[in-house]
């Protein structure tokens, strides 16, 4: 065999085996290649988009932890406002409640005084006519008059 012939022969076959991959073999390769290739940056695209999206959300919450920790703070400081109202309101009562109980006991306290007064005048007036019926029994006698004069102060 010549080797012009051999290789001729050869390189028919490698123009063919060429041809035919080119032909039948790299289309579906190419075509494979291309759809993964769209796949591929559609998932990117999707991730872009779902990061912005993420961010977005992230924004929302942070607006809406902000939000609300303004209503708590504001609720706080509202609580702390009507508690200081019912204090004040309780002190109020409390006071007045304590007024009142004050009066009532100087009241009574008056009353028991006026009572005590007018005991202690019975008595002093008894005594008065105990005393005056001793001296008016005994002779008048300076000395016996200051010692019953001395024996009614020390009943008193």
């Amino acid at each position: 065999m010549n080797l012009n012939a051999t290789l001729f022969a050869q390189m028919i076959v490698f123009f063919v085996l060429a041809w035919f991959t080119m032909k039948f073999v790299w289309p579906p390769i190419i075509k494979a290649i291309d759809e993964r290739t769209r796949k591929i940056a559609e998932g990117l695209d999707f991730s872009e988009k779902v990061k912005l999206k993420l961010a977005d959300a992230e924004k929302d919450i942070k607006e809406k932890f902000k939000d609300a920790e303004v209503q708590i703070n504001k609720k706080i400081i509202d609580s702390d406002r009507r508690a200081l109202e019912i204090i004040e309101s309780a002190k109020a009562d409390a006071a007045k409640e304590a007024e009142k109980i004050l009066n009532s006991a100087r009241e009574e306290a008056s009353v028991e005084f006026l009572k005590l007064k007018d005991q202690l005048r019975k008595e002093v007036a008894g005594i008065a006519v105990l005393g005056a019926e001793r001296i008016l029994k005994k002779e008048v006698n300076k000395q016996k008059h200051d010692d019953i004069l001395r024996e009614l102060e020390a009943q008193l």
